[in-house]
């Protein structure tokens, strides 16, 4: 077993082990640790614990010391200077002409490191950027290519739900979220409707995922023939979350009738039926995770 301590760099992120180093912080304290790109300011999430061995990577980084009040103040001049940087990055980026969109800018807390973060649809060839952006901060440069969701993550904003963004909030993970989720949850699958401000599917779709696959279970789709405590007929309509059927009885159109999924017996179950608005595979797959 071994001795760690959890900390997050950012309000909504991932928590990494750092070795306490006779140090015992409480949660929500601001410390200053040792990490793999150099010295840096973070929040502790997570007590003093112990784990397995087979739970961390070896060697474990150290905490150095719980921050002061003059740490906090050279935090908040880091934060200005990245003002500054984003501006002089963008102004490089287009005297150099190159094909990709500033996102962020980081210095690290001892500021022998900047990192730009950037989105871009193809591969950019930055070294001439590089060389041109070490000339004026005469530090260490590294520029990091996101993806989309990175970037929203990122931003922030505000989702078709009208709250902040999930990834903002408290997503420490993106999850996988696939076109089969959509489907299997009936929605409209028109990308404009089931895409995030990232332009990529809701992450919210996974969320009762799990719930919808159980159900899909024991539901039948529509046109299935059932057998329902009033005779046979037809599933016209399904409302999965509620768990109840609309049934067509003996063929009359005024005659449907509401049962519980549990009242009811599948003789011959329906089939798959595409979305009403045919999309292309290609439009679809481009929103994919």
């Amino acid at each position: 077993m071994v001795q760690v301590i959890g900390v997050k760099f950012k309000r909504v992120g991932k928590t990494y082990y750092f070795s306490p180093n006779g140090t015992n912080p409480k949660v929500g304290d601001d410390v200053i640790v040792e990490t793999a790109r150099g010295v840096e300011y973070g929040r502790v999430a997570m007590a003093v614990k112990e784990v397995s061995d087979e739970e961390i990577v070896a060697p474990l980084k150290p905490i150095i010391r719980v921050a002061t009040a003059e740490d906090a103040i050279t935090l908040e001049e880091n934060k200005k200077k990245q003002v500054e940087a984003f501006k002089i990055c963008e102004e490089k980026i287009a005297k150099h002409n190159l094909d990709m969109k500033l996102v962020d800018v980081e210095y690290t807390f001892d500021c022998n490191k900047i990192l730009f973060y950037f989105t871009s649809d193809k591969r950019v060839d930055f070294r001439e950027l590089v060389k041109d952006l070490a000339s004026v901060f005469r530090t260490r440069i590294e520029l990091r290519q996101i993806g989309v969701r990175d970037e929203a993550k990122m931003l922030g904003g505000l989702g078709v739900c009208g709250r902040n963004l999930c990834c903002v909030q408290y997503l420490d993970d993106f999850q996988p979220v696939s076109i089969k989720m959509a489907k299997e949850q009936g929605l409209n699958l028109n990308p404009t409707k089931i895409s995030g401000n990232c332009g990529r599917l809701m992450c919210c779709l996974k969320y009762e995922q799990d719930c919808y696959e159980e159900l899909l279970k024991v539901t039948p789709r529509i046109g299935a023939i059932v057998s329902t405590p009033k005779g046979k007929g037809n599933v016209v309509s399904v409302s999965l979350l509620k768990e109840k059927v609309k049934v067509l009885l003996n063929g009359e159109e005024t005659d449907i009738t509401e049962f519980d999924v549990n009242d009811i017996k599948i003789i011959r179950d329906g089939k798959k039926v595409r979305d009403e608005e045919e999309y292309s595979e290609k439009e679809l797959k481009a929103i994919e995770d």
